[in-house]
């Protein structure tokens, strides 16, 4: 019911730096002071006697209420989702920033078995909700403004009503959905307890995949080779983990007619499965003209006959390598955020004042960075590993995109406010994008230029040719586990086919390389998650296109579509602005300003 954050960037942080200035820590005081907090036994107890409650209130009554009635019910269901969203949040934080810690490990599972315990009796709320008349249900809508506003919710609700099973069996899955987070728990427990050693050093997965982006080539092939090494010290029980969360998925979907492996994916997002593939079709074709042509002048610069996986997101030889403080990373973000609109950076400045951001890379962290929005009547907390690299900054730029979003859209309420992963991904992406524009403006020579933009094309690329390639390895391994397991062999099979596809002919691939799809978080927490990544940059490069074109209003505009957060369709959002993601040239128009920066890059060369 309630999932937990996790990482959900694929960028390559981590690692350990000096003269990085003073990194934030969270606080988390304004969910509880502490697992002993008296607040939270009260809400425990409020929790299990107001689920308890409903339940008896409500059960199989829900066709007979009037709207009143009907508005009644669903505030309440907020209530305790607002109730048990808190307790899980703050488990789940202090979770991430200590994951190899036993005592936050046995309360994160005790709070999530108890919150699954008490709220097992409120799962006949969205099977009846399915049960109304669609004609009642209008009828409701029309009768009561304020129940009206949640139709959106009603709609997503509904969706799922093809594929519902018995009341019996629905509570049954609510309740053994433990034990698939189980299985998510030892993947990440077993990624933050991973050692590597590198040169004589011991560096735990962040401070070995931040290697990856060094000056020093041999640093990069030594940090690859230790990556391979200790993978496939451990690829049996990563297979193990993909193998059982695939065969769960497949059961769930067989029961519930699932068509494809990838239609429960595609209702949570709201999207329907053709404009996934069309963004899938365009960016596969695009490969040619983004990563392949990238990837040949990055060989060229780096002086190389062909490129190894170590030297994908190598900095060029012309970069600096110097560390960025800080205090200087939160002034560039700013100060972008603030010349997009003051109101942007307003939002955005408590983040770093107030204890809602934990910057620091510590051992036993969770790797990665994200923005958890934990409820409407709190506010985001955003997790970065800081380095203080340029990229770093982005990433910032990313997590406090998301944050500002969070906040914007908290006003929806708790069953409004969230918005599907394919539109998660907007503030984020535009809020990096604002910070790019910054720096290369600032850019004082055409060296520094260069680097700015190669580093935003490789971004890119790694947002939406290889997130569109880790979909497609995702498809495959779906479709293959429902043949039956798949030896770790296998699984290294299905990645390596991806990988020269969509890197394209400038690359060499080591050995070991096949077992790289092992770290990656998504495929384990949230099947098919990554097309969001590529759906957002798309989006994103759109809206921007329209922003530079000094379209009338726009920064109203683009507040309003982060005020709907998940009340609006894509369709709705994107109307204002003279967009639609239905349409097959809309994803082009997006890829062709990956390929203009290409092209600025090669004329650089000339």
């Amino acid at each position: 019911m309630h999932e937990l954050p996790f990482p959900v960037r694929d960028a390559n942080a981590g690692g350990g730096a000096d003269n990085l200035g003073n990194l934030p820590e969270w606080n988390l005081d304004d969910l509880y002071k502490g697992q002993d907090a008296p607040e939270l036994t009260r809400d425990l107890e409020w929790l299990e006697q107001e689920c308890a409650a409903f339940a008896a209130d409500y059960e199989g009554k829900l066709a007979d209420l009037d709207a009143q009635g009907l508005l009644n019910c669903v505030q309440r269901n907020e209530k305790i989702n607002a109730i048990a969203g808190r307790i899980m949040s703050f488990a789940g934080l202090r979770y991430y920033q200590l994951t190899t810690d036993s005592e936050r490990a046995k309360f994160l599972s005790d709070m999530q078995e108890k919150v699954t315990l008490f709220t097992t009796p409120l799962v006949f709320f969205t099977l009846e909700i399915n049960r109304i008349d669609d004609d009642v249900l209008a009828a409701h809508f029309k009768a009561n403004a304020e129940l009206a506003r949640y139709e959106p919710v009603f709609r997503r609700i509904r969706a799922m009503k093809p594929y519902q099973l018995s009341d019996e069996l629905e509570k049954f899955l609510h309740d053994l959905g433990v034990v698939g987070d189980a299985w998510e728990r030892l993947f990440d427990e077993t990624i933050a307890g991973l050692t590597f050693t590198v040169n004589g050093e011991e560096l735990n997965i962040e401070g070995t995949l931040n290697l990856l982006t060094e000056q020093d080539r041999s640093k990069r092939e030594a940090a690859a080779r230790e990556l391979a090494r200790v993978f496939q010290d451990n690829v049996k029980t990563f297979a193990r983990v993909h193998n059982t969360q695939a065969k769960e998925k497949e059961i769930i979907d067989r029961w519930r007619k699932m068509p494809t492996p990838q239609t429960a994916r595609h209702l949570a997002n709201d999207v329907e499965p053709e404009v996934v593939e069309a963004l899938r079709e365009a960016v596969v074709a695009a490969y040619p003209k983004l990563s392949h042509r990238y990837y040949e002048l990055k060989r060229k610069w780096l002086g190389l006959d062909v490129m190894q996986v170590w030297d994908r997101n190598a900095p060029l030889p012309m970069e600096d390598t110097r560390t960025v403080s800080w205090e200087d990373a939160e002034k560039t973000v700013m100060e972008a955020y603030a010349a997009f609109d003051p109101r942007m950076a307003d939002i955005a400045a408590p983040f770093f004042s107030k204890g809602w951001i934990d910057a620091a890379v510590k051992p036993g962290k969770a790797p990665g960075a994200f923005a958890h929005p934990t409820v409407t009547d709190v506010h985001p907390y955003v997790m970065l590993n800081y380095l203080g690299k340029p990229r770093d900054v982005m990433t910032l730029a990313h997590e406090l995109g998301h944050g500002v979003h969070q906040v914007l859209a908290a006003g929806q309420g708790e069953m409004l406010s969230s918005t599907p992963l394919t539109l998660a991904e907007t503030a984020s992406v535009f809020g990096e994008m604002l910070t790019f524009r910054k720096m290369l403006d600032q850019a004082e020579t055409p060296e520094q230029r260069k680097v700015l933009l190669a580093g935003k094309v490789e971004d890119m690329i790694n947002t939406v040719v290889r997130q569109i390639a880790f979909y497609d390895f995702e498809c495959k391994l779906h479709a293959a586990r429902r043949e039956g397991e798949l030896t770790p062999d296998d699984i290294n099979a299905l990645w390596m086919s991806v990988q020269a596809e969509s890197l394209g002919p400038a690359f060499e691939f080591m050995d070991g390389y096949e077992t790289f799809w092992a770290y990656i978080p998504h495929f384990v927490h949230s099947p098919f998650y990554v097309y969001a990544y590529a759906f957002g940059d798309g989006l994103v490069n759109a809206l921007y296109s329209v922003y530079e074109s000094g379209a009338d209003g726009f920064e109203e505009k683009y507040f309003e579509m982060l005020r709907a957060g998940g009340s609006k369709h894509h369709k709705e959002l994107l109307a204002p602005f003279g967009l639609d993601a239905s349409d097959p040239k809309f994803w082009d128009k997006g890829l062709s300003m990956i390929s203009g920066m290409i092209d600025e890059l090669e004329a650089l060369e000339g």
